[in-house]
């Protein structure tokens, strides 16, 4: 009876690592692949960097210009030695109008001016104050210089100290 057991001091059988191997090929195949097919744009009509991409097909920049403003000072609250706002920007308007915003230039710059002491110091402190303010000082700009033409206020320095 003793024969018919196997002796337990045998070693197990040790498991193929052909699936394994099979399974990291597989894997770096398809990466590969849609790695290729992503970059080539054959999957979701990308506009895709490699092969026969067309760069014909982009679009020239608008005939634009940008002006810059002079840097505003404004002093924030009433008491002496308080807190100052820094604040620089440019303009950006089409190149056909652009002789005509240098000339406005100290009407825009008033205007500015006014605006950012007449807001409130909570207002400025607010994360998402800039887009508010950007919109409201945008608006003010085009009405000093016509409607349509100017196309954007872009804020290059704002900063509370």
């Amino acid at each position: 009876m003793a024969d018919d057991e196997a002796p337990q001091d045998a070693a197990p059988k040790k498991r193929s690592k052909l699936p394994l191997l099979i399974g990291l090929v597989l894997m770096v195949g398809l990466g590969g692949g849609g790695f290729y097919a992503m970059y080539t744009g054959l999957i979701l009509g990308g506009n895709g960097h490699g092969g026969g991409a067309d760069h014909a097909s982009v679009e020239a920049l608008p005939d634009i210009a940008f002006v810059p403003l002079e840097p505003i000072v404004v002093s924030l609250g009433t008491e002496p030695g308080g807190r100052y706002l820094h604040f620089t920007a440019q303009v950006e308007v089409e190149k056909q109008y652009e002789e005509d915003l240098v000339h406005l230039l100290p009407r825009v710059v008033d205007v500015l001016n006014g605006y950012l002491r007449a807001v409130e110091v909570r207002d400025l402190e607010d994360p998402t104050a800039l887009v508010r303010l950007r919109a409201q000082m945008l608006r003010r700009v085009q009405m000093v210089a016509g409607e349509g033409r100017v196309r954007d206020v872009l804020v290059t320095e704002f900063v509370i100290n």
